[in-house]
């Protein structure tokens, strides 16, 4: 089944919501129609192999492209109407790193919490409860160059969380580290669905979801099935999730719904 989940309860609105949104590099389509949508205090997982459009997809939610198509909410804000609105309720992981290594975690989060506008004082509590929520408020006064990479990434998770966002986007936030890295950034992003936090997770790595997760399978640009992986399993007539992802993937938009 193609589309997006039902919003959420009466007067909530949606951590993210995504309609019908497509985008164009010249003469090639890279998103054609999508939608999807990220309640508060939900772990939803765009899944696709490498090129299905994640990134574009994430840099139309940054406002890194402009979307010309379609709607983008964050929070009940229009994306293009009230922009700083908008991206004040969003916290990004990039896929690639963007600390600077000669600084320590707290000099690198309370720096970016200035240019969020926050004070010194603000921003120096700020940074020390997000490094706590990641598990390194004990090493905040070393320098990032002493750190493995998934303590790295898991200061990049912090420093999305300096202003408290409703909604964090992750785009590959695994790439490059070791299994055991790769469970305790899951587990922390996880641990923030039960703070209320709406999570994207866009990944590649069938192994990255949960039985009981929502999937939105993104595929050449197009919106191959949006569903809980129960409901992915059945469509696709797999055991598996690695077999219904290989099964949809390789078909049309038509068969596979």
């Amino acid at each position: 089944m193609t589309g997006f989940p039902p919003p959420s309860a009466e007067g909530a609105a949606d951590a993210l919501l995504v309609r019908g949104v497509s985008h164009s590099f010249g003469a090639i389509r890279a998103l054609g129609d999508v939608s999807l949508a990220v309640p508060r205090g939900a772990f939803v997982v765009l899944l696709g192999p490498n090129g299905a459009g994640k990134s574009t997809l994430f840099a139309l939610v940054t406002r890194l492209y402009d979307n010309v198509s379609g709607e983008i909410r964050i929070l009940g804000h229009d994306l293009r109407r009230h922009p700083t609105a908008a991206l004040r309720q969003l916290g990004v992981v990039f896929q690639s790193r963007s600390l600077d290594s000669d600084l320590s975690l707290l000099q690198n989060l309370t720096y970016h919490a200035a240019l969020q506008g926050m004070g010194r004082r603000e921003g120096h509590a700020r940074a020390r409860e997000a490094l706590a929520k990641v598990g390194l408020a004990d090493r905040a006064g070393e320098k990032v160059r002493a750190l493995s990479g998934g303590q790295a990434r898991r200061v990049e998770i912090a420093r999305a969380l300096l202003h408290e966002p409703a909604c964090l986007l992750l785009d590959e936030a695994t790439v490059g580290l070791d299994v055991a890295s790769r469970e305790s950034v899951l587990a922390i992003v996880r641990a923030l669905v039960q703070q209320g936090v709406g999570v994207l997770w866009a990944t590649h790595l069938v192994d990255e979801v949960a039985a009981d997760d929502h999937v939105v399978l993104l595929h050449k640009g197009c919106v191959r099935f949006s569903g809980p992986v129960p409901s992915l399993l059945e469509t696709a007539q797999a055991g598996n999730l690695r077999n219904a992802f290989m099964r949809v993937t390789e078909n049309p938009p038509a068969e596979a719904a």
